[in-house]
């Protein structure tokens, strides 16, 4: 039985259904849940001063490609939009391994983490050379965070009339018998679980009608979440019109791709009427903004999102399109962008780092995390409110206007991640040494 008393925050935003904001109070955590929320707690566990802390849930990512963070600002890829930056990296991509899967993988999650992140999603799609989803799962039971990998595919290779080489394609039956074996090995439906997989073919000019239609009724069969890539950009809507005849939110529909077991990235270009269907059929929406931004892809229409009902939560996006893993980071470019598209009023602070919190952890269908509440999830993101970041403000609540961009403390189911601004579960600086020679051996 283990226990922390997290004491005397100055400011805990709890992001509960009143989403209360207390002063001055104390959070004990105990066997993996919120125990209890008030002064003058006490424990036999450890005790952490939160004196000059906001302290909040730990923020939830809902879109990313872990193993991308061994190609950040690849010289070809720094300026194209979308589809020439997936054709100038995929050949790199497919000398991937095991080992660069893994690697990078705890190196992304561990950049997470810095920035006050507790539960990723991850969309791996490809496997060269032997790779597995298995490599990633080990790389976050080994950095400790709460994890919901998603078996990705691609099987339309370029011979075929598809984007990706043919080198990274598979078979939609090996796809699929992949997907039932990582579901079988590794899926956990339990409250609390660590590791929850989802399936996700890639997006819809990679994959075939059949597999998303197949992918689709093996995830409901399963029991488990859909992912995939929707409406992205302009190139995106363009491919959808002509090899579908329609638009991006009636092809998801008609494959049975909305629900509130369905989560789709990006969708800066959707409709008001794909809006209205994500809201009627409880579909979420992975926003990406710094990500969108790098690809010249656009603003997504959040506000119109949120007022219209549609479940929105954010996303890193892979660290080729970003080329950073910075949650608290993508929070404060969420609120900026909505202010930039629709006036100062558009968005608050508050409610971009409710996104980021509540609103993932809604998107992932995980009621137990989120919000700091008794008998929730001990899910928690201590920001130190004293340094040069937040000198001068007047409301300690204001992170994502006047704080830090990088968590103090981090816990996830109770156990500490992060301990004053540095990892403590893996050796990060030997970690990214080896990343750093996996990318000059790519370079060559």
């Amino acid at each position: 039985m283990t226990e922390t008393l997290i004491k005397n925050a100055d400011v805990v935003l709890t992001m509960d259904d009143k989403r209360r904001e207390l002063a001055d109070h104390d959070i004990l955590l105990k066997d993996g849940v919120i125990a209890e929320i008030g002064t003058g707690l006490s424990t036999t566990g450890e005790v952490v001063d939160g004196a000059g802390c906001l302290v909040t849930p730990g923020l939830v990512n809902t879109h990313h490609h872990l193993y991308q963070s061994l190609t950040k600002a690849v010289p070809g890829a720094q300026d194209a939009l979308l589809f020439g930056w997936l054709k100038t990296l995929y050949p790199i991509w497919a000398r991937f391994g095991p080992e660069e899967m893994r690697v990078s993988a705890k190196v992304g999650l561990a950049e997470l983490a810095l920035s006050g992140c507790s539960m990723t999603s991850d969309h791996l799609y490809l496997y060269p050379n032997g790779s597995r989803l298995d490599d990633t799962i080990d790389a976050a039971t080994e950095v400790g965070l709460r994890f919901h990998p998603t078996r990705g595919a691609m099987s339309i290779g370029e011979s075929a009339g598809g984007l990706p080489p043919d080198s990274v394609v598979e078979r939609d039956e090996d796809i699929l018998n992949d997907c039932i074996r990582v579901v079988d090995a590794f899926h956990d439906p339990s409250e609390g679980a660590m590791v929850r997989v989802g399936i996700a073919p890639c997006s819809p000019f990679s994959v075939s009608r059949d597999l998303m239609r197949d992918a689709a009724l093996l995830a409901r069969d399963k029991g488990v979440m859909l992912h995939t890539h929707l409406a992205e950009n302009d190139e995106d809507i363009a491919y959808s019109l002509e090899n579908f005849g329609c638009r991006p939110g009636q092809y998801a529909e008609d494959l049975g791709w909305t629900g509130d077991d369905v989560w789709h990235a990006h969708c800066v270009k959707l409709d008001g009427q794909e809006i209205d269907l994500f809201a009627r059929s409880k579909t979420g929406v992975a926003h990406c903004p710094c990500s969108n931004c790098r690809l010249g892809s656009g603003i997504a229409p959040v506000r119109a999102m949120r007022d219209a009902g549609v479940k929105v939560a954010l996303g890193v996006d892979g660290s080729a399109s970003n080329d950073t893993g910075n949650l608290v980071a993508e929070a404060r470019m969420t609120m900026l962008l909505q202010r930039v598209q629709n006036g100062a009023d558009a968005m608050s602070g508050r409610e971009a780092l409710e996104i980021a919190t509540r609103g993932g952890a809604e998107v992932l269908g995980r009621d137990d995390c989120g919000q700091i509440a008794v008998g929730k999830r001990a899910d928690i993101a201590m920001w130190d409110m004293r340094g040069a970041e937040a000198a001068g403000n007047w409301d300690k609540a204001a992170l994502l206007l006047a704080g830090p961009m990088k968590v103090k403390n981090l816990y996830v189911e109770g156990r500490k991640v992060v301990q004053d601004g540095h990892i403590v579960t893996i050796d990060l600086h030997k970690t990214a040494e080896r990343q750093q020679e996996l990318a000059d051996k790519l370079m060559d």
